[in-house]
């Protein structure tokens, strides 16, 4: 069964940079794609990035085009979010998935979870 475990979230300023890490194990992925989402008390899963397993397609959502980078290692089995510019707005839990059938951008496209991990930006 395979297992999802994100890590790489803190505390950073407004300006700053994180990178989350989204651990693979227990199951064949090669040919998934994965996204990454986040959620706050006011909103549910918000889409934030994707990208194929093959190929390396990637898309974003238009709160983080331009500032956020998707990217995955296929050799260590492990998604990456790399997050600059980091803005107020983008403190939430983050949370990466396995894309399973149907939209990119819809959660309920998604079938297995991580626990995610929190990403708290400060002024």
């Amino acid at each position: 069964q395979v297992q999802l475990l994100e890590s790489g979230g803190g505390l950073v300023q407004v300006g700053g940079s994180l990178r989350l890490s989204c651990a693979i194990s227990g199951g064949a992925f090669d040919g998934f794609a994965m996204g990454w989402f986040r959620q706050t008390p006011e909103k549910w899963r918000e889409f934030v990035a994707m990208i194929t397993w093959i190929g390396g397609s990637e898309r974003y959502g238009d709160a983080v085009e331009g500032r956020f980078t998707i990217s995955r290692d296929n050799a260590k089995n492990t998604l990456y979010l790399q997050m600059d510019q980091l803005e107020l707005e983008d403190s939430a839990v983050y949370y990466c998935a396995t894309h399973r059938s149907g939209g990119f951008f819809f959660a309920d496209s998604y079938d297995v979870w991580g626990q995610g991990t929190q990403v708290t930006v400060s002024s």
